[in-house]
């Protein structure tokens, strides 16, 4: 095979067949910065740390069951790279209003699947607006990939990058080529058997835990299909394929730190909880019934060690279906059901079990994908990210990264993405909602906060009681 050519991974085939007109499948981002940044600069920082991923410089070419990644011959920046302004002074609805139209946008197959919306006269500052296809990688990765542009202070030592550096390719490791190629051979068996008989060898009770692995697999595997479907709410109409982006104000860490170790929990269990409890808000202020075995959820479980340099691209993750408890009104009530909703998850192998199903549906016809997403999707409500950011402020082109914002595609007839993002110091929640959803995204974002706020209050004061007692 070409080097100028590659075939793209099932998992990621998977991803690239999900694109359908009401849910085009991107990552999508909004960077605000404080003050403007010249495009020639933000051109050098993209060329020498962007497009060394030689992925972002590859189409996509479908020949019926075989896909690749295959270099533009035409590549050029100028069909990625757009400037545009808001007018007037325009504010944060103004660029909600873009984000939700770019969003509701699919990108042209005809290059490769990225484009960059430098935004103008924003709050004194600039915008960056970012949609990348979800076949080229997970959120993690690209979350990850988009914020090697930007340095630790605004500025630092340009580094020359040599022509004769090889573009980054998406290839397996060496471990994982030789697997593959060992399992596409008549001696699998024999493989398989000397890794087994090593594994014995190293680890007397080898063969038991990989009984126990399997028939937990096997239990997830069955749970997973069993699931029922989510209950009918409006949060569940048909979509219509035009989006509405919004963000709320950011939470401080800080605070939530505290709130977690009041109650005893971790940070996510406390913005899961928020979550929660604006949708229990969002019900209540829509007079609409609240479902008594609340929703589920679909969160991106990341299978790729965090540690890890992003090397390489694609898609190393798997979903799990979490159950908010919407029914419950009492907030500490809430984040308790929550906290054991997630403890059971952690112990399971769903994530695993959904990678395997991408992996599995990528190499069949597209009608089998298809049916199972449909099957899959009608088990949540929505999708929900949680992605840890950086814990300093970091700059792009000697501009300050005030705000970052990232969300992740809906998939099938899921109508609704929440994201939470946590940077410098700060918590950001945004969301995602289709226009047929009766669900109003700005509301929804106020609700967030009153429901972090009611839990916080609770918290807190049940702590100072706990306090007093022991002190009495």
């Amino acid at each position: 095979m070409s080097a100028k050519r590659v075939p793209m991974t099932a998992v990621d085939r998977s991803w690239l067949r999900m694109d359908t007109p009401s849910n085009p499948m991107m990552i999508s981002a909004v960077l605000v910065f404080d003050k403007p940044i010249a495009i020639s600069r933000l051109e050098r920082i993209i060329n020498e740390r962007f497009l060394c991923f030689r992925r972002f410089r590859q189409r996509v070419v479908d020949e019926g069951d075989k896909t690749y990644w295959q270099d533009d011959p035409l590549f050029d920046i100028d069909n990625h790279l757009h400037r545009i302004a808001l007018p007037g002074k325009a504010g944060k609805a103004e660029l909600q209003a873009l984000a939700s139209d770019l969003n509701s946008t699919s990108l042209d197959l005809r290059h490769p699947l990225w484009q960059m919306h430098y935004i103008d006269n924003y709050q004194g500052g600039c915008a960056l607006l970012i949609r990348i296809h979800h076949c080229i990688a997970d959120g993690i990765s690209l979350v990850r990939v988009l914020l090697s542009l930007t340095d630790k202070t605004p500025e630092p030592a340009v580094k020359k990058v040599s022509l004769s550096r090889p573009l980054k390719e998406h290839t397996p490791s060496i471990i994982n080529r030789l697997l593959h190629r060992a399992l596409d051979t008549t001696e699998a068996a024999t493989y398989q058997a000397k890794l087994f008989m090593q594994s014995v060898r190293e680890e007397p009770n080898y063969p038991l835990k990989l009984a126990s692995t399997a028939t937990g697999v096997a239990v997830d595997l069955l749970k997973l299909g069993l699931a029922p479907f989510e209950p009918k709410t409006g949060l569940k109409n048909p979509l219509s394929g035009r989006k509405h982006v919004a963000w709320a104000e950011p939470l401080d860490l800080a605070e939530v730190k505290a709130c977690a170790k009041a109650l005893g929990g971790t940070i996510n269990d406390t913005l899961l909880c928020a979550a929660t409890g604006a949708l229990h808000r969002h019900f209540k202020a829509s007079k609409e019934v609240i479902p008594d075995c609340g929703i589920r959820v679909a969160v991106p479980f990341n299978l790729r060690p965090l540690n890890q340099p992003i090397e390489t691209l694609g898609n190393q993750f798997g979903l799990v279906l979490v159950c908010l408890p919407v029914e419950i009104a009492d907030p500490v009530m809430c984040f308790r059901q929550v906290q054991e909703n997630m403890n059971r998850l952690k112990q399971s192998y769903q994530a695993q079990v959904t990678y395997s199903l991408l992996d599995l549906f990528g190499r069949g016809p597209d009608i089998l994908e298809r049916r199972a997403l449909e099957l899959l999707s009608n088990k949540a409500s929505a999708v929900l990210t949680n992605v840890p950011g950086p814990r300093e402020p970091v700059y792009l082109a000697g501009s300050k990264l005030v705000q970052p914002m990232f969300w992740v595609p809906q998939s099938g007839n899921i109508g609704i993405g929440m994201s939470i993002f946590s940077y410098a110091g700060t918590v950001q929640f945004g969301i995602t909602v289709d226009k047929a959803i009766q669900a109003d995204p700005d509301a929804v974002m106020g609700y967030f906060r009153e429901s972090f706020e009611a839990l916080s209050h609770a918290a807190l004061a049940g702590r100072q009681e706990s306090i007093k007692r022991l002190a009495g």
